[in-house]
């Protein structure tokens, strides 16, 4: 998932070349943290929210979920697939309540 909330800040104050050498790394390593490819420490985030003069809360994302390893899943879309799948099995259980097996 791309960092928009980092990027937006960092592209306020650094390109990604100095935000790299703030952080010690290499601008490709930072470019892919940026991108997603790479998941970004507690302490990088730390050493970013610092370099950037901002709290971590006001540059983090929240990530997606992996799910088989294949797929990725925002929380907003899983958080509706489960209330999706919790009201049809309401509704099986009413049908089921007005065709009772005898």
């Amino acid at each position: 998932m791309i960092k928009n909330k980092l990027i937006k800040a960092r592209k306020e104050k650094y390109t990604q070349q100095s935000m790299a050498k703030i952080l010690h790394m290499t601008q490709s390593q930072y470019q892919r943290r940026e991108k997603g490819d790479i998941k970004i420490s507690d302490e990088e985030w730390e050493r970013m929210a610092k370099a950037l003069n901002t709290t971590v809360e006001d540059i983090k994302e929240e990530d997606i979920s992996p799910i088989n390893n294949n797929y990725c899943i925002s929380e907003f879309i899983l958080k509706n697939m489960e209330d999706y799948i919790s009201l049809l099995k309401n509704q099986i259980e009413e049908i089921k309540s007005l065709n009772p097996r005898t």
